[in-house]
């Protein structure tokens, strides 16, 4: 089998079962970069440093040619410091990258898709990624074998120095970017524009530690398309009581990962307008309670609190 060209990054924790499984598809990828990304134990965590130690070792069973870079983490990060930290280390020494989580599966084809159209977009500043996820229920967004939206899902991605070079984990151009109301361009409601506002005042100020929102903002700053596949090529079965995020089931987890064969290109590089309004309701906005409700819930807490 010839070598896969395009580097990866693969990124590890605590978790030795998922990461078995999904390295298990990047050796049968054979891929000739491989940057090897390890957070360290937190010192809280008794007998985390053993589970740490498991993950690497699995991740060095490599018996094919491969230029390999480890990216271990001495003391504890932070998911959002480690991962973006980790990317932004690989882009130093490569122009584009594919990264995957130690919880998200691929089917083989999503290695193939990733490149067709990291080669094919390589130059065009709309699109600042391409992902292996589709959350949109089984339905077909267009004729061709993707479409483009503006969420940058992350669960089994691709994107270019290009690109991420507008990556900044603290958000600083948040605050000007809000008080111009630059947010109601890529929200379709106020309800969307009141539940991002809320992600990126608590980013700005320290009370998260996602990556994952950062990179959203700056997509929808430099008004950057993601491309999202017809069919879903990635699995997370990553949802769990031993997950960092991911802990409650909801309509993204153990989505089946499909193959995705002919790849047919849309004529346009536009967004899916009706796509992301799915999404949003699906997975953002219309799953958060709102009005009345939500202001007693919040009455009813505070008042517990208080007692």
């Amino acid at each position: 089998m010839n070598a896969f060209d395009v580097p990866i990054a693969f990124i590890t924790f605590n978790r030795p079962e998922p990461t078995k499984k999904s390295f298990k598809v990047i050796r049968s990828t054979r891929p000739s970069r491989l940057f090897l990304v390890s957070d360290a134990a937190r010192t809280d965590h008794q007998g985390e440093d053993d589970l740490v130690s498991e993950c690497r070792e699995i991740t060095s069973e490599i018996d094919w040619p491969c230029d390999v870079t480890r990216i271990y983490a001495d003391q504890n990060m932070g998911c959002g410091q480690r991962i973006s930290s980790a990317i932004t280390t690989a882009m130093r020494d490569v122009d584009r990258l594919i990264i995957l989580e130690d919880d998200c599966v691929a089917d083989p084809s999503f290695f193939t898709f990733c490149d067709d159209l990291l080669e094919r977009y390589q130059n065009d500043e709309r699109v600042m990624a391409i992902t292996g996820n589709n959350f949109q229920g089984g339905i077909r967004r267009s004729t061709a074998s993707y479409y483009f939206s503006k969420y940058p899902h992350c669960w089994g991605w691709a994107t270019w120095r290009r690109a991420w070079q507008h990556f900044d984990l603290r958000i600083p151009a948040w605050p000007e970017f809000r008080q111009q109301g630059q947010l109601r361009a890529f929200c379709d409601n106020e309800r969307e524009v009141e539940y991002w506002t809320e992600i990126f005042d608590r980013v700005h100020a320290g009370k998260s530690h996602s990556w994952a929102f950062p990179w959203v903002l700056s997509c929808w700053m430099n008004h950057g398309l993601t491309a999202i596949p017809e069919r879903n090529l990635v699995t997370n079965i990553g949802f769990g009581e031993d997950a960092t995020h991911t802990r409650k089931t909801n309509h993204q987890a153990n989505v089946l990962a499909e193959s995705l064969d002919d790849l047919i290109h849309p004529n346009q590089v536009h967004r899916n307008v009706q796509a992301d309004r799915y999404t949003d309701d699906h997975i953002f906005t219309g799953t958060v309670r709102r009005g009345p409700l939500k202001k007693l819930e919040k009455a009813i807490r505070k008042l517990r609190n208080a007692a």
